[in-house]
C-alpha cells in the first residue's frame, strides 16, 4: 500500500503559478507510475498529469498541456506538479496518485491517493 501526502495548494489569480508537492511512501512507490488528478464534487475525477515509473513518458490532457508539468525526485520520494498560467476552471482539489502503470492512471483507475490539496484560481 502506498501512502501519499499532498501540499502546495492555495489561492492564486488567473495567470499565476503554483507548485504542488506529494511525498510518497510504500514498497513500490519508487517504481510506480505516478500522477495527479483533480476532483470537484459532482464531477468525475480527471487525470491532469501522469508519468511512467521510469520517468520516460508523460501524459497530459489537452486542457492542461503546455501549462502543467509533472516531475519526480525518486531519491526523496517526491512528485511535483508545476502549474503555470492557471485559469479559474483549474480550481479544484488536486490529488496525487500512484499505480502499476500510466495506462491504468489514464483509464481513471486510481489505487491510492492522499487527502488532496485545494487550488483556487480567481478571475
Amino acid at each position: 500500500q502506498v501512502h501519499l501526502v499532498e501540499s502546495g495548494g492555495g489561492l492564486v489569480q488567473a495567470g499565476g503559478s503554483l507548485r504542488l508537492s506529494c511525498v510518497g511512501s510504500g514498497r513500490t512507490f519508487s517504481t510506480d507510475a505516478v500522477g495527479w488528478f483533480r476532483h470537484t464534487p459532482g464531477t468525475e475525477r480527471k487525470l491532469v498529469a501522469g508519468m511512467t515509473g521510469d520517468g520516460k513518458t508523460t501524459y497530459y490532457p489537452d486542457s492542461v498541456r503546455g501549462r502543467f508539468s509533472i516531475s519526480r525526485d525518486i531519491a526523496k520520494n517526491l512528485v511535483y506538479l508545476q502549474m503555470n498560467n492557471l485559469r479559474p476552471e483549474d480550481s479544484s482539489v488536486y490529488y496525487c496518485t500512484a499505480g502499476n502503470s500510466l495506462r491504468q492512471l489514464e483509464a481513471g483507475n486510481f489505487d491510492s491517493w492522499g487527502q488532496g490539496t485545494q487550488v483556487t484560481v480567481s478571475s
